[in-house]
């Protein structure tokens, strides 16, 4: 039997006498949850969650000679290292070799404690009978990469830094379930929700998790914060700290001497190269052996088989919760306002916010092409939003490949050629699209595929290709990036960085629609608003009954892929390319690939 980690111990079954007391009624159904919770855990542990292992048993510590220098490759380089303030994994990715959340969650959904002492339950206390709050205790004597002391007040600092709409940060929509933070001592914080939250653990915990050093951003808690040195060199409780940061090139780290277990870390330097593309990056690791680890391979799986057949390194895979899909733009990106505002809730999207029409276009992909020929075993084709975890993977939906169909449809929409030029038209507006991605090899395919068919259909498509260093960059004043959106179709993978999606699922509420009155925060890229969609968020936000918060995020779910306001192609897998003598990677879907950096190590017989 799996070992559920945490949640057995938080979520006690009540005694008779106990759901008898006022707050009875809670402690049952949060114990009902849990087991909601634990359903998902065997589910992932029984189905495997890769075509490769998942983790990469370490050899005897004292049997490795380690190597000073890790080097790392990310083809697509980071820029920023604060990771509350990008869109972008890279970044996340860079940050978390430096930064820590409270606690994580790994591939076996138990929640391994970070900055944390312990982690809370309902047996010690830490989380609340009614539901209502969770009291965290941090690790004693734990010191940032400047000297400085980490205490309760960096955790309340960085809450305050991540929800100041004056500093508008990626992340603030998680955090909106807390009313407020409460410091108990230096050691301890109580984190009260603003209603019943089953979910206590969707903040401060893994990716969207890390925790910011107070004495550093206080001065740039504001419209300042992206001019905050520490954004390009971090101070942070990690492992290993940064000393060289040349942004969309490279990051250098060093053993950070003040961390807690500094005597056990593999490596005395690391170099996170950026650049290039990711089939250079697996060559670089599974062929020439001039790395020892290689980020995000999306590369064409038999291009993969034919560089691990080398035998110098092999493929890490992880089918976490990450989906390709295809937004659709529900505003014109063609219109302005006369403050300069492209793709403003001013002006709707001319075809895309028909219905009929946005069907079409789902009927006009063939996901199985993209997904069997282009991602291989590393990817799966998908009609959902949410791919993990299985509990709440919807069983509704279904895609299907049909340009007869979707033709019909676009003729009862009013869309035909009326002027014989070969593009569709109505009412004097043609069919022209710009569809936009990061450069990407296997997404510049995905994107050709795409565009042959709906050019069958009688539409011209324009591709669009962004460096995936703006692309991502979550800059407000770049017209390039995902939240601006200046294009009527953009592609990229993302996903729920938690068990519990509701926080993803906020994705698509009308308050995170990216704009200029709020400087492009949020991840509603679509701008799509929905009062029935907004409803059900709140609601699942709040609901402990495990089998009706279960459907209520299916039927979220199942009202984007009904309405066609994003297009799943791919459930992807998480690829990595790592060293045969790198020991140590253990991916999970719940946080970033580097996350437990600490335990990486290299053995005595590397090149």
């Amino acid at each position: 039997m799996p070992n559920f980690g945490f949640f057995p111990q938080i979520f006690m079954k009540p005694t008779h006498n106990q759901m008898r007391s006022p707050g009875s009624k809670i402690s049952s159904h949060f114990y009902h949850f849990s087991l909601f919770i634990s359903l998902i855990s065997l589910t992932l542990s029984s189905c495997g969650s890769s075509p490769n292992s998942t983790s990469i048993n370490s050899t005897n510590s004292h049997q490795q000679l380690q190597e000073k220098t890790l080097k790392l490759l990310y083809w697509q380089a980071p820029t920023i290292l604060n990771p509350h303030l990008s869109t972008g994994f890279k970044d996340s990715e860079a940050s978390r070799i430096t930064l820590e959340p409270l606690a994580s969650f790994n591939h076996q959904l138990e929640l391994i404690p970070f900055l944390a002492a312990e982690i809370p339950s309902l047996e010690n206390g830490g989380v609340a009978k009614d539901g209502k709050s969770v009291t965290w205790k941090l690790k004693k004597a734990v010191k940032w990469s400047d000297g400085e002391l980490f205490t309760a007040d960096d955790v309340i600092f960085t809450y305050k830094f991540i929800t100041n709409p004056k500093v508008g940060t990626t992340t603030s929509g998680t955090y909106e379930i807390i009313k407020d933070i409460e410091k108990i001592d230096d050691h301890t914080i109580k984190i009260n929700f603003k209603a019943v939250t089953p979910a206590w653990y969707s903040v401060f915990v893994g990716t969207e998790g890390m925790i910011l050093p107070s004495h550093i951003f206080q001065a740039y808690n504001g419209e300042n914060a992206r001019q905050a040195p520490a954004n390009l060199k971090p101070v942070g409780t990690g492992p290993y700290r940064v000393v060289e940061f040349k942004p969309g090139d490279v990051v250098v780290y060093e053993a950070n001497p003040n961390f807690r277990d500094a005597k056990s870390l593999g490596f005395q330097r690391l170099e996170l190269k950026g650049g290039g593309d990711a089939t250079s990056a697996a060559r670089a690791v599974l062929q020439t052996q001039d790395a020892d680890y290689a980020y995000n391979l999306q590369v064409e799986s038999n291009i993969l088989k034919a560089l691990e057949a080398s035998g110098k390194g092999k493929i890490v895979s992880n089918f976490g919760a990450l989906m390709e899909r295809i937004i659709l733009n529900q505003t014109d990106p063609n219109k302005t306002t006369p403050d300069g505002e492209r793709s403003s809730l001013k002006f709707p999207h001319p075809f895309f916010s028909d219905p009929k029409v946005r069907q079409a276009f789902s009927l006009a992909i063939n996901r199985d092409i993209i997904a069997n020929q282009l991602y291989g075993i590393l990817g799966k084709p998908t009609s959902n939003f949410v791919v993990n975890p299985p509990q709440v993977v919807s069983p509704n939906t279904t895609y299907e490949f049909n340009l007869e169909k979707a033709a019909k449809l676009l003729d009862e929409a009013g869309w035909k050629d009326t002027n014989n030029n070969g593009i569709r038209d109505k009412n004097g507006v043609e069919m022209n699209l710009v569809f936009q991605t990061s450069v990407n090899p296997l997404r510049q395919k995905t994107q050709e595929v795409i565009k042959q068919s709906l050019e069958q259909l009688g539409m011209k498509v324009e591709l669009k290709s962004i460096d995936p260093s703006v692309y991502f960059s979550g800059d407000p004043a770049n017209p390039d990036t995902t939240e601006r959106f200046t294009a009527d179709l953009q592609l990229f993978s993302t996903g729920n960085t938690n068990p519990d999606p509701t926080a993803y699922l906020k994705t698509y509420t009308c308050v995170q629609i990216p704009q200029k009155s709020n400087n492009w925060t949020g991840d509603n890229f679509s701008r799509y608003c929905n009062p029935e969609y907004d409803a059900l968020w709140t609601q699942a936000t709040t609901e402990i009954d495990p089998k009706k918060r279960q459907a209520i995020l299916i039927k979220m779910n199942d009202l984007l892929i009904n309405n066609t306001i994003v297009i799943p192609l791919v459930h992807r897998a998480d690829v990595q390319a790592v060293n045969q003598q790198l020991t140590g990677v253990d991916l999970t879907p719940w946080d970033l690939t580097v996350w437990n950096i600490k335990d990486w190590k290299k053995s005595s017989n590397s090149p």
